[in-house]
């Protein structure tokens, strides 16, 4: 059996970069690491530059990184279907595109690439199908995850390999660190508890260096800061606090701040991920859905996550990420956090080793197609 030799990944942009920014790693892997022929279709290609500057929104069609980004417009152009289409976080295929799935010969492999889960659940639903009602079409739901039962996650060959963090900071026009100073990655969504952290990071006997790169938090910390909106190359300093504001960071080198800073605070997926790669210590603030719909998907996550923890480490966790999530009294929860930091940091290590020891995303992805033509 051989795998599909193009691919199709359509993405309709929801979130920003988490979406874009998923479906332009999975893209650029297929193409490096397996020669395949990809085409990412997007709506929203000015996000996609934000991530890749190379990226020139105004065109219809360009090759970048060995991979084909067409425009999804709502005229969508009569093309022939790859032989592996993707779906990604159940955005629905043109209607012509899917006529024109349904007129091959030979079938393509249909995916719909859902978004990643630690409950429980996952692994009795991936791979899981669904016939088309009025078409010969099968749809294959693939979702990615923690456990072998499930996709796996995004790991390009190589990852953090050579990577100097020294290089990084003089790059970025900072010293390096001090012996006894942290430094700390914050990147999350609007939060009402960004007040109360920063001003116990301001009070903290420890040196803090807070690097923002622009994005949501943004008016929130200039708010806490004083009159005026903060822009990238500003520092604020206030105690023992000093926050720098960073510009938008292309994705791979908003990778490398993560492999720089000593804790990371990230957001939705896709840098969720990669702070598990970075093998730091971290704090996740989940995307929030109506109806606190996104609670269980935070407390399996913490579940599965705290299994090799003392119960003080556990606990000091699970009370900050639910305080940050909650948006209140972070300022009182992170004490506890703080002193759980050495276990916190030996932990992160052995997680993403276990991860690692697993095949990737991509991997299982072209293994699943194989299984399927």
């Amino acid at each position: 059996m051989t795998a599909p030799r193009t691919w199709d990944i359509f993405c309709a942009v929801i979130d920003n970069y988490g979406d874009i920014g998923v479906c332009w790693r999975l893209a650029r892997q297929l193409a490096a690491e397996y020669q395949l022929t990809v085409r990412l279709w997007g709506d929203d290609l000015a996000s996609l530059q934000r991530l890749c500057p190379e990226v020139l929104p105004a065109l219809d069609r360009q090759t970048c990184r060995g991979v084909e980004i067409r425009r999804w417009d709502k005229l969508f152009p009569a093309v022939e279907p790859a032989e592996a289409v993707i779906e990604a976080f159940a955005c629905e295929l043109p209607a012509n595109y899917v006529a024109a799935m349904a007129a091959q010969s030979l079938k393509p492999v249909w995916i719909n690439l859902e978004y990643l889960s630690a409950e429980g659940w996952v692994v009795g639903c991936h791979g899981g199908v669904s016939k088309h009602p009025a078409l010969p079409l099968t749809k294959h739901f693939f979702f990615p995850g923690f456990a072998p039962g499930t996709g796996g996650l995004l790991r390009e060959a190589g990852l953090g390999q050579g990577f100097a963090a020294g290089a990084w900071w003089a790059g970025h026009g900072f010293s390096l660190p001090q012996p006894d100073e942290v430094r700390i990655s914050l990147f999350g969504y609007e939060n009402a508890a960004v007040h109360g952290l920063l001003d116990t990071w301001a009070a903290s006997a420890t040196p803090i260096t807070c690097l923002l790169p622009e994005g949501r938090l943004l008016p929130q910390v200039s708010a806490w800061a004083g009159p005026g909106l903060l822009h990238p190359g500003d520092c604020i300093t206030r105690g023992n606090l000093a926050v720098h504001v960073l510009p938008f960071l292309e994705q791979d080198d908003y990778d490398r701040l993560l492999q720089a800073c000593d804790i990371n605070f990230v957001r939705g997926e896709d840098s969720f991920v990669r702070a598990q790669w970075a093998a730091k210590p971290f704090v996740w603030h989940i995307y929030p859905q109506q109806d606190d719909a996104h609670q269980p998907k935070l407390e399996a996550f913490l579940e599965l996550y705290c299994a090799g923890l003392s119960a003080p480490a556990a606990g000091a966790l699970r009370g900050f990420w639910r305080a940050w999530n909650s948006g209140v009294n972070t300022g009182e929860a992170w004490p506890d956090w703080w002193r759980q930091r050495a276990e916190l940091e030996r932990h992160a290590r052995g997680w993403k080793a276990a991860l690692a020891a697993q095949q990737d995303l991509a991997a299982r992805l072209v293994n699943f197609c194989k299984n399927k033509i």
